[in-house]
């Protein structure tokens, strides 16, 4: 004789499920601020600690020099927002440069390929020493010699590498069914791209360009190295002739304020791109 067990009513089973979700995360949560607890009492309780309070989070320090610093993040953005518009046109260009067949476009192939290889297989850091020190030092008439211009020009072209790639990668995840309807009706190649593939390719990909622009948010820093005057800079000018750090941490804290959004805005665009991708597998 089988025994059934009373099934829990609604408002019971909804609360088993609240206790279910509510306590591991009330658990992990309580663990992670204890280990942050103990870790911030071993750090206040070691003897150094006040020196390094006083070398890397002088308050009076970071109020003194952020002005300067300030100014200077404001060039840095300025460079990441030019940079960002430009490397989005010519990544694109790469890729369908890439992409298009036929012998008249082999050239094209052939430029995109090396160009990709050679640029995503140099440190950003070289390419800017390169580009910053060099490029002016030929004093070619015409060109301009300004640092900044020639060490944003080498964080364009090695992000650009990069971000043709990801273009590519949207294209070719573009059934190709795609190019067969396009040419049923009669598009060109240039047409099937322009119409068919490439929007789709870009919707594919938004959530990794968008990784793209954070990590260049960052390393529009590494302009510091040819003497330009950004956030990063400031900060090591107030450095050398104080040896205080703290000027440092007020970079920090401006990159980190733009940077954390912007990584907000990416995660938010790959949830919205992988509920789409359900919905439409479903």
């Amino acid at each position: 004789m089988m025994i059934k067990r009373p099934r829990p009513s609604g408002r019971t089973g909804r609360s088993l499920r609240t206790r279910d979700k509510v306590i591991p995360h009330l658990i992990s949560t309580l663990t992670v601020l204890g280990v942050i607890f103990i870790l911030r009492a071993v750090i206040i309780r070691a003897e150094q600690w006040p020196r390094i309070k006083a070398q890397f989070f002088n308050l009076k320090v970071i109020i003194e020099v952020f002005p300067k610093v300030l100014h200077g993040f404001g060039i840095n953005m300025a460079v990441w927002g030019i940079a960002l518009a430009v490397i989005a046109v010519w990544a694109l260009v790469l890729a369908v440069f890439r992409s298009l067949h036929g012998p008249w476009f082999a050239p094209l192939r052939v430029f995109s390929i090396i160009y990709i290889d050679l640029l995503r297989g140099l440190p950003s850091l070289l390419l800017v020493l390169l580009f910053g020190f060099g490029m002016p030092a030929l004093n070619i008439p015409g060109l301009p010699v300004s640092s900044l211009f020639w060490g944003a020009l080498a964080m364009i072209s090695s992000y650009s590498a990069y971000a043709a790639e990801v273009y590519r990668s949207g294209m070719d995840s573009v059934h190709d069914g795609q190019r067969a309807a396009a040419k049923a009706l009669g598009l060109t190649q240039m047409q099937t791209l322009r119409y068919a593939i490439i929007p789709q390719a870009v919707r594919n990909v938004l959530p990794s360009l968008l990784n793209l622009a954070v990590a260049l948010q960052k390393d529009v820093a590494l302009l510091s190295v040819l003497g330009v005057r950004d956030a990063v800079r400031e900060a090591q000018i107030y450095t050398a002739r104080t040896f205080n750090y703290s000027t440092l941490i007020a970079a920090a804290v401006l990159f980190l304020a733009a940077t954390i959004p912007m990584a907000r805005l990416t995660d938010w665009v790959t949830a919205r791109d992988r509920e789409r991708r359900l919905q439409r597998t479903a």
